[in-house]
């Protein structure tokens, strides 16, 4: 336990040492001030993080990827479809409405939204999209035509937002679907893919273990949608207004005890469903439901170590960043965005979690470093992106259509399980570190250049979770196309030595 303990801590620390490194050596340039306070925190905080995504890693390995695959494969052996449907369905659900991340975001808009109504919207779109993933497995449909026919769905929602008149909650809703795939969302939803698709089996076995975020992330786009067609336009209540590093160690304890209640909440929710599953059907062995419970244990200290850090130490200098580098220089803010958007995608808890996944599901077919590699730079184009569009103010959807329509379109020239990865990938992606540490960010930045106004923050730095999840989907995708085009070479010099072999060098046997 101990040696899978400091393994993962190593890996941790690769992940979040170069964000810490960038911010803390920024801090000797013209380009940021912060007090010894900030750096101090910032520091210790650094520390922390590499310690709660140690123990988040180890235990979603100990809990949350076996109760997944165990509910997937134990109520498919049941062969008693309606009541995998409804547990999928009440277990999405339940995973949503707790969600942290999700609440963090409610909760700057509660304003012009209720925060409550979102989030069981919210919830009950992920659960509704999870069914459907789940029938898409058992059914054996294609992937690639059901990201097509929803995503299309999903752009007229989005034209009927804006001849409404609410077209400011746009990039809202398309925050929503990054927001949900959180870091109790992904492994317990990915595990639940893989035990099901393995349990019925197949040739395309492989293809379909994998999917299921990218649905789950469709469905919480479409809620918001619907519920902004019915929702007034007016102020923004909170947002743009971060508390300071001393304002954060000042109300510590309330910090502390507020992330043990959110992810309490989130993983009681989860584990309580689980174990009256356990005494209703499953009927696991004792040896593997303490090494559950211990899993659990690591993943909720790990998980508060994480969130708890991020508040304290991350997003009060990322909003910081935004504004100082802002006011410095634009361009400089944009080429640094990048820089920051590849290195930070390696610190959120459940990309690793997707990556090991991804390995051992397709047999070192798709390699983690080439997944990392790919997302990194997705991740940092797409930060780029959005800062740019936030500087010149145009439109999400000027990036998000023909993001889509490429994405969407590389799927009919790549394997199958190259377009089911990738845009599982997008919902990963987008983890609690992009909505806690790159938004505030974008955030700070937009204030800046708009001479203190929050005014724009809705309409120009919000999408930039919509845009880190939209990349990776066409990145992932040319791996599949260089994989594809790669083994078409190789096969006609192949065919092209064989035919220019002259008769001399062919052994005939009487």
């Amino acid at each position: 336990m101990f040696k899978a303990l400091f393994l993962k801590l190593k890996e941790s620390l690769i992940s979040v040492l170069p964000v810490a490194a960038i911010v803390l050596i920024l801090s000797f340039t013209p380009l940021l001030e912060l007090t010894t306070t900030e750096t101090v925190a910032f520091s210790v905080c650094a520390v922390f993080l590499i310690l709660g995504i140690g123990l988040f890693n180890l235990g979603a390995d100990l809990a949350m990827t076996p109760m997944g695959e165990h509910v997937g494969s134990g109520l498919t052996k049941s062969k008693k479809i309606l009541v995998l449907i409804s547990v999928c369905f009440v277990m999405g659900v339940l995973i949503t409405v707790a969600e942290p991340d999700l609440s963090v975001l409610a909760g700057q808009v509660k304003a012009v939204m209720n925060d409550m109504v979102l989030i069981i919207s919210v919830g009950v779109g992920v659960g509704l999209f999870l069914v459907l993933a789940i029938l898409k497995i058992i059914f054996k449909k294609s992937l690639s035509l059901l990201l097509m026919f929803f995503y299309m769905m999903l752009f007229a929602f989005g034209a009927l937002l804006i001849q409404s008149g609410n077209g400011h909650f746009l990039a809202l809703s398309f925050d929503s679907g990054g927001v949900t795939t959180g870091p109790i969302t992904v492994p317990f939803i990915m595990a639940l893919g893989v035990g099901i698709a393995t349990t019925i089996g197949g040739r395309d076995a492989n293809e379909n273990s994998f999917g299921l975020i990218a649905l789950c992330s469709v469905g919480p786009m479409i809620a918001v949608m619907i519920l902004s067609l019915t929702a007034g336009s007016g102020e923004m209540s909170g947002l743009g207004e971060y508390e300071t590093v001393q304002g954060c160690l000042d109300n510590f304890g309330h910090v502390l005890l507020t992330q043990f209640k959110n992810v309490g909440l989130a993983l009681g929710l989860v584990v309580a469903f689980f174990f009256i599953l356990q005494f209703v059907a499953l009927k696991l062995p004792k040896r593997k439901i303490i090494q559950i419970i211990i899993g659990i244990a690591y993943t909720f200290f790990g998980l508060v170590i994480f969130l708890v850090a991020v508040e304290v130490g991350f997003m009060p200098i990322g909003f910081k960043i935004g504004q100082q580098i802002a006011d410095f220089n634009p361009a400089v803010l944009t080429v640094f965005a990048f820089i920051l958007g590849m290195v930070v995608v390696l610190a959120e808890p459940a990309v690793h979690v997707l990556n090991k996944q991804v390995e051992e599901v397709t047999g070192g077919g798709v390699k983690k470093i080439e997944m990392l590699v790919a997302l990194s730079l997705a991740v940092g184009v797409s930060i780029g992106l959005s800062v740019i569009r936030m500087i010149f103010g145009f439109s999400l959807l000027y990036y998000l259509i023909p993001g889509y329509l490429i994405s969407l379109g590389l799927a009919f020239f790549v394997p199958k399980i190259y377009t089911a990865i990738a845009f599982d990938s997008g919902g990963v992606a987008s983890g609690p570190l992009t909505s806690s540490f790159i938004l505030p960010l974008v955030v700070g930045a937009c204030i800046a250049l708009n001479s203190g106004s929050t005014a724009n923050i809705l309409t120009d730095a919000f999408g930039v979770v919509a845009m880190v999840a939209m990349t990776p989907l066409i990145t992932i995708q040319a791996l599949g196309f260089k994989a594809v085009m790669s083994k078409k070479v190789r096969n006609r010099i192949i065919m092209r030595r064989i035919l220019s072999a002259d008769d001399e060098q062919i052994i005939y046997f009487n």
